[in-house]
This record gives C-alpha cells, sequence and structure tokens, in this order.
C-alpha cells in the first residue's frame, strides 16, 4: 500500500503529465490525437492502490493515468506519445496503446468497449490456471453501451471470472452527453442483470476510490466472481487535443462546478486538514516531479525513432505477409 504522500504524488504525476504533454503536443513533438486523463487522477490511483505487481490491467484510449498509476516507468510513457523506440510500444503504439506486459498493464484500446471482450481472456486464464490473480478492467459510460460491454460482464458472471469491471463515468462520449446516450443513469445498477455486485463510487474522491475497490479486488482473487464498479467523475477538457470542445458542446458553468470538485485539490486539502502533510511537502512533491519529467523528457528527445523497415521485415517473417 501507498503512503499518502505516494498516492497525492501518483496523482500529481498524471496531472503534471497531461500539462506536458499538451505542451509538447502543441511543440510537435507530439502528434496525433491526445486523450488527457486531467480531472479523473482519483480513479486510477485509487484502483491501482489495491494492485499486486503481477495482477491484469486493461485500459483504453485514455490511458496516460492508468499506464501513471500501474507505476509504468515514466521515460517509457513520455518516449512513446514521442514515437521513440525507448517507449513501453516501441514507439509503434502512441498514446493510445501503451503497454507493459512485465507490469501486467495489457495496453489501451482505440476501439471502443474493446477491452471489456479481451479482460476476459486473462481472468480465464487466472481462473484456469488458479494462480490468485485479479483482471482489472477500465472503460468508459460509452462503452458501456457497446454489446462486447453485455457479452463479457455475462461470461464473467457465468463463470465467476476474477474481474473488476470500472466503469469511468466522465458523463461524455467525445461530444454526447450521457443523458442523451443512457436509459438509466446509474451504470452500476447493470450488475444485478448479471448476478454481481454493483458499487457507486465518487470518482474524484481518491480515498473512496481506494475503500470501495478493495472488496472487489478481493473477491475476484478468492474466486468468488466479478464486480461492477461505476466512478462517478468529469472530463474537465476536450475529448481530444483536435476537436473543439468549449463553448460549443459545454457550457462553462458545468466544467466550473467540476472543477470546483478537482480530485487533486480535494485530497491536497484533506491531507492539509488532518496534519498529515504542509504546504511546503506539497510543494516538495511538485519539485520532484518537475525534476523526473525533465529527465524523462530530454531522454524521450534524444531516443531514436523506430527502425521501421526493421519491424516490417521481422512481421513478415513472423506472419509470412
Amino acid at each position: 500500500m501507498r503512503s499518502e504522500r505516494a498516492l497525492l504524488k501518483i496523482m500529481i504525476t498524471m496531472r503534471q503529465f497531461e500539462s506536458a504533454v499538451k505542451q509538447l503536443h502543441r511543440q510537435g513533438f507530439v502528434e496525433g490525437a491526445i486523450h488527457c486523463y486531467t480531472g479523473e487522477e482519483a480513479i486510477a490511483a485509487g484502483v491501482c492502490q489495491n494492485l499486486a505487481e503481477n495482477d491484469y490491467i486493461f485500459s483504453t484510449h485514455r490511458g496516460h493515468g492508468h499506464a501513471i498509476a500501474n507505476g509504468c516507468d515514466i521515460k517509457s510513457i513520455f518516449s512513446e506519445l514521442m514515437g521513440r523506440s525507448t517507449g513501453l510500444s516501441k514507439g509503434m503504439g502512441g498514446s493510445m496503446h501503451l503497454f507493459d506486459i512485465s507490469r501486467g498493464l495489457m495496453g489501451g484500446n482505440g476501439i471502443v468497449a474493446g477491452g471489456l471482450a479481451l479482460s476476459i481472456g486473462t481472468a480465464y486464464a487466472s481462473k484456469y490456471l488458479n494462480d490468485g490473480k485479479a483482471t482489472v478492467c477500465f472503460f468508459s459510460e460509452g462503452a458501456s453501451n457497446e454489446g462486447w460491454c453485455h457479452e463479457a460482464m455475462n461470461m464473467a458472471a457465468l463463470w465467476k471470472l476474477p474481474v473488476v469491471f470500472c466503469c469511468e463515468n466522465n458523463l461524455f462520449a467525445a461530444t454526447t452527453p450521457s443523458f442523451k446516450t443512457l436509459s438509466v443513469p446509474d451504470i452500476y445498477k447493470r450488475a444485478d442483470g448479471y448476478g454481481m455486485p454493483g458499487i457507486c463510487v465518487d470518482g474524484n474522491d481518491v480515498e473512496d476510490c481506494v475503500d470501495k475497490s478493495i472488496g472487489p479486488i478481493e473477491r475476484a482473487r478468492n474466486g468468488s466472481g466479478p464486480s461492477l464498479l461505476e466512478f462517478k467523475t468529469y472530463r474537465v477538457e476536450g475529448h481530444c487535443m483536435v476537436i473543439e470542445d468549449l463553448p460549443v458542446h459545454r457550457p462553462r458553468e458545468e466544467v466550473d462546478y467540476w472543477n470546483s470538485r478537482d480530485p487533486v485539490a480535494l485530497y491536497k486539502n484533506k491531507l492539509i486538514g488532518r496534519g498529515a502533510l504542509t504546504d511546503a511537502d506539497i510543494n516538495k512533491i511538485y519539485d520532484e516531479v518537475e525534476t523526473e519529467f525533465a529527465d524523462a523528457i530530454e531522454f524521450a528527445k534524444n531516443s531514436p525513432k523506430p527502425d521501421v523497415a526493421a519491424f516490417l521485415k521481422k512481421a513478415s517473417e513472423r506472419y509470412a505477409l
């Protein structure tokens, strides 16, 4: 278990990472559609707090925070986003495809709900091998409407697979608000239809995320089957770096309200309020993160780009293309 300071540092690292990525995007070092995790840091930090290194995680297209919370090397994450051979996916996956098999990170997915179907694979393997591993599958409220979501949850419940389904309900799928797509706004209530526990979590309160994910993860480990957690949160930034957002798709007042419930600020204030940390302690965390990022970004910039010709040759030999 991480200390309170370490938990806050993970959240600050996620927040500062997205700020750094946006700047690198503007400078041309990072290209394409970048889906930021800003405002949702408490979820990944809280859930991953309760995981062991050999557990499995399935991420999404908005997966930077999942990789950081899982303890992936920050240099390799920056390198991947900059398309360098030292990246998590050797510079060939980019923002939406962060893999680190050594830490059980089974990758992000550009296909909405794609991770749900895949997560059943590792969960079934763990049950078959009786290895005590848990699988955690992050997905969105938009993905909850895909057919794969139903199929995965039904199969997981039927076979009592060791998987925890973690729905990050940030109220928007690209530019569509959830009230236009969800017949019932509380996704966790769907769990009743599959015969598994459904739990509602304050996705902006990291301690609530920690506390309410402990039981489902242990339930998965001990063979009792899957659970569905719905983390109520909000995507305070646009869907990605290339789609216009405010004021076209969302009212400023709505964003301002959720910014007032900023998960990083909420946790900082909690820790200061109960005397666990001081302002000086928190400023030191920011300084540490800034130093780590400076080294990581310099490392990424100086790393070579992948040898595409060699990759194609290897793929051709392996798959007889």
